[in-house]
Parts: C-alpha cells; structure tokens; sequence
C-alpha cells in the first residue's frame, strides 16, 4: 500500500518512522505542517491523488490541553475539521484519539461503548474527530490512547527527569490513574491493524497494560534512569492547581483491541524500560 502519515514530527509519527522499514512492502509519505497542512482540502486531494494513497494513518494533533481551552478555534480546526478532510479521502484512514473523551470520573476501566462527556476543550475537539470522520468515512479505525510518552519530543518522562536532576524536592500528584503508554507500542498496535489480514473498522482502546498514578510513574522514571537525586512526594490535584482539569481516573478497557487482533499488550514498565534505554 501506498500510506500517508501525517505529524510526522511528533511521538506517535517519529515512532512510526522507526518501525516503518520492518513493513518494507509498504511506501510511505511522511508528512508534517511543512508538507501538507491536512486541514486544506484541496492541498490534500491533490496530494492524495498524485501519490495513490490507499490509506491515511492520522498523527496530527493538537494536543496542548491548557492552550486549546484559550485557543478552542484553533484545537477545534486541527483536531476536527481536518478529519472531514481527511476522511473524505479515497482512503482508508486511522485515526489516533484521546482517552479525553471521558469525563474521567470513572472507577473501572472505559469500554468502547461507554457513553463520552469530554471536560475540556481538547476533549471536545477530540470527539468532534471522531464524529466528523465516522460520518464520511465510516469504515474508519479509531484508536483512543492515553499518558502516550517517547524519546522523541517533549513529554512527561523526560520533563521528571530534568525536573529530577535540577531540583531536590519534587511534589506530583498521586490522585490522578491512569496507563503510561510508549508511543513505540501504540506504533506497533497501528502496523498489526495496517497488516491485519482483514480491515476491521471501529473504535478501539489502545494503551500499555496496567496503572499507575503521575507519582508512581515519575518514582519509576527516576529510578530506571538512574543518577537522580530527588525526593518525590505524593501531592493532591488541588495543590497542583491545573489550569484546566485533568482526569482522574483515565483507564482504558483494551479487551476489543486484543481479541480482534490477538494480541498481547506490553506492560507500561517494560515500555519504560524499553524506552530509557534509548533516553540514556
């Protein structure tokens, strides 16, 4: 197949960058604001046409939670409208969603079928995706993620570990649950559905096994780098004082994922481990 990868600059698009030469069947365009702005549709179609793209893996987002409640415009114009563009498409697509969608009040692990009450601005955009690519292109696949981190870009890991190393004493909130996810990982779970022998079109869970509260996480991050000289305490949401409101219990059910595509999900220590040692 001819794919088209969009924000290719980001996490998800650099990790998918990295695993694209063990799937050489495939030719890839890999693209980013620079080359293609994917809320032009024009600049799209043409673009699609000219390079017979069969399907469209979505990586572009806007995914600054305190901006896009002062900027909704802007969150609501590359989280949504690009999708009706893009799914407009002569092209299969799959899209990279949030666990945002949520109002992150729940206490078990969110399904697929569970009814959505985003909170936030980008929650809002995030959903109005969804919608808006299921209505030109219901044949989609929609994967809902969450905590997604990496060695590439900005992101919670590597924002402990520098916080870690300047300072002595460090407070993260321990009132928060939810699952790390290795953008590696939620790289590899998009090549088993392009590779699945059968297009399977829905909305799936996909993040790494198991929980975790922030605290927990940067306690783990510390430690697997090594060298850190900080004491970590456990703070509540309410000392943090967000800006704009973070789930409080963010857990995704990936039963779907897995039994459709008979898969086993790393654990969210092992993806950590995995991706230190890249960091070190």
């Amino acid at each position: 197949m001819n794919i088209l990868v969009t924000g290719c600059n980001g996490q998800l698009g650099n990790e998918m960058q990295v695993l694209a030469p063990i799937y050489p069947q495939h030719t890839y365009f890999f693209t980013d604001i620079p080359e293609l702005d994917i809320t032009d549709l024009e600049a799209v179609s043409a673009f699609v046409q000219k390079n017979n793209i069969d399907l469209i893996v979505n990586c572009a987002a806007y995914t600054n939670v305190d901006k896009a409640e002062e900027d909704e415009a802007t969150a609501l114009r590359i989280n949504a409208d690009a999708l009706t563009v893009l799914g407009s498409q002569s092209a299969r697509v799959i899209h990279i969603s949030t666990d945002y969608v949520f109002s992150g009040d729940e206490h078990t692990p969110c399904r697929e079928i569970d009814p959505v009450a985003p909170r936030t601005a980008y929650g809002r955009t995030k959903y109005e995706g969804e919608k808006r690519l299921l209505a030109v292109c219901p044949d989609a696949v929609i994967l809902r993620t969450a905590w997604l981190y990496s060695s590439f870009g900005n992101n919670f890991v590597k924002t402990m570990i520098r916080l870690g190393q300047e300072r002595k004493d460090l407070g993260v909130v321990f009132d928060q649950i939810g699952t790390p996810t290795y953008a590696a990982d939620l790289a590899q779970a998009i090549f088993t559905v392009i590779d699945s022998p059968v297009w399977r079109p829905g909305i799936y869970h996909f993040t790494n096994e198991g929980v975790c509260s922030w605290y927990d996480f940067t306690i783990a991050i510390h430690q697997l780098y090594g060298g850190i000289d900080c004491q970590i305490r456990p703070i509540l949401s309410e000392e943090y004082q967000y800006k704009t409101p973070r789930p409080h219990y963010s857990v995704l059910d990936k039963s779907k994922f897995k039994k459709t595509f008979n898969v086993e999900i790393p654990y969210w220590l092992d993806g950590l481990k995995r991706c230190m040692e890249k960091l070190r």
